[in-house]
């Protein structure tokens, strides 16, 4: 009885988007108008959202990171952004979901009216190199 009694507390405190199909690590290229760059989305079960991403200018990298909470209500894809670079950044970005198989997605940003097509990757997946570009 004690192990269904934590079994059902620990659901309880997992979030709604947990079994959804956004957990896992995504990939992807572009930004708006701008095909030298790159990012890794990585959604956890327990809410949490790790942005990683790379624009390559002259072959040289940028890089910055986002972390913060992720959240799908219907098909509006919410990320909270709470740092950039380790810096307090706040602000939410909105995403309507297009379309979703298990290796792929297309979403489109609410602001910039631009399409997004991750792919699915390796949980250990790292960013691609700007040779490769």
């Amino acid at each position: 009885m004690r192990w269904l009694i934590a079994c059902v507390a620990l659901l309880s405190a997992t979030p709604a988007g947990a079994a959804s199909y956004m957990v896992g690590t995504w990939f992807g290229h572009g930004q708006p108008e701008d095909k030298d760059s790159m990012y890794i989305d990585r959604m956890l079960a327990d809410g949490r959202w790790r942005g990683e991403y790379r624009t390559c200018i002259k072959g040289k990298a940028r890089d910055q990171v986002q972390t913060g909470h992720w959240s799908l209500e219907g098909d509006i894809l919410s990320l909270q952004v709470d740092t950039v670079n380790g810096l307090p950044m706040p602000r939410t970005d909105a995403y309507r979901m297009l379309a979703h198989s298990a290796k792929t997605q297309k979403y489109i940003s609410l602001s910039w009216n631009y399409p997004y097509t991750p792919e699915r990757v390796a949980d250990d997946f790292q960013m691609p190199s700007c040779e490769l570009v």
